[in-house]
């Protein structure tokens, strides 16, 4: 919803430019306009173009806060403690963005608040993941209170041209080449009530949650929820096809029938989540292969590779070496002027 502002702050006619995606500056401004996520991604990688600035997408996140997020936000605005707000919005965020999933990880007295693309082959990923972040700052400070401040922030990017300004609107110095991209912060604040906290807005607010969960039940199928839920699981070498149908509320036997009635199994999945995951580390972070390799659960760099190997024709090392790590076009072009 922010874009329209970003673009016209440097300049930049955004209906024009919108124009070339068959779009107009009306469909930014009601929070539950969805366009599809890899038009999103094309529209970022242009607007990156259009303005010269490579840290386009940390920019529109700073503009956009939970209400962007139209009746999610709002029924997590009105719960009765961050907690429930917060896993209201992971279990619900795909009402608004259907291309990517929050991820919720408790680690000792610390909450990793964080976000990951789930749509395989979307470009521009790095001013998605930044966009997002700097949103999810904005929800936590609204739902915290202005006297909250996160601890870390991280990226599963590579350090940008502009590290800075990333530092400057975290109040932290974040992290890269890193697992995931995120946010931590202290658990304590998760007994919190946020500012909002209205249980008569928050009941309404579930109402009309439920209703658009009934409008989406065709596009979020079952594909679509274990793809959400692979992408932040993969990591754990430990995840199973039964752990996977327990959180669908599922047994194992119905799981495999509905998948299989969807041209997919659980394997099947689960490969394209870890190759997605590999792709993005390899492509987007400086970390080694090996270490790639451990954070999917391989226990040994042979075996990634094997796995790579069958997904892309080609190793990782070569993978990534045909690739350019901070060089995608908009940025070649943008650092010749």
């Amino acid at each position: 919803m922010a874009l329209p502002s970003v673009l016209a702050a440097f300049g930049v006619d955004a209906s024009r430019l919108l124009r070339e995606f068959r779009l107009s500056t009306s469909a930014f401004g009601d929070p539950e306009n969805r366009i599809a996520y890899s038009t999103v991604g094309r529209i970022f990688g242009r607007c990156v173009e259009a303005t010269s600035c490579e840290h386009f997408g940390l920019l529109v996140g700073e503009r956009a806060g939970i209400s962007s997020l139209g009746a999610v936000g709002y029924l997590a605005q009105s719960a009765p403690n961050v907690r429930t707000a917060l896993h209201s919005l992971q279990r619900l965020y795909h009402i608004a963005d259907g291309g990517g999933t929050i991820t919720l990880d408790h680690h000792g007295g610390s909450v990793s608040f964080g976000y990951a693309i789930v749509e395989p082959d979307v470009p521009n990923t790095e001013q998605l993941i930044a966009a997002a972040v700097a949103i999810g700052f904005n929800i936590l400070r609204a739902l915290c209170g202005p006297q909250w401040h996160p601890t870390d922030v991280h990226f599963a990017l590579a350090a940008p041209p502009a590290a800075a300004r990333v530092r400057t609107a975290f109040h932290v110095a974040p992290r890269f080449d890193q697992e995931r991209s995120g946010i931590t912060f202290p658990a304590r604040w998760l007994a919190r009530p946020p500012p909002g906290a209205d249980p008569i807005l928050h009941r309404m607010m579930r109402e009309r949650v439920a209703e658009l969960l009934a409008g989406a039940s065709d596009d979020d199928d079952i594909v679509g929820r274990v793809r959400r839920q692979l992408r932040t699981m993969v990591t754990a070498p430990r995840w199973s096809i039964a752990a996977s149908a327990e959180q669908a509320g599922l047994n194992v036997r119905t799981f495999k029938r509905r998948l299989a009635a969807r041209g997919t199994t659980f394997l099947q999945l689960r490969d394209e989540a870890r190759y997605d995951t590999a792709c993005h580390l390899l492509q987007r972070t400086r970390m080694p292969v090996g270490e790639v390799a451990s954070i999917l659960g391989y226990a040994e760099c042979s075996s990634f590779t094997r796995a790579f190997w069958r997904w892309a024709g080609m190793g990782p090392a070569e993978w990534r070496s045909r690739r350019n790590l901070h060089a995608t076009p908009h940025a070649r072009r943008g650092r010749r002027r």
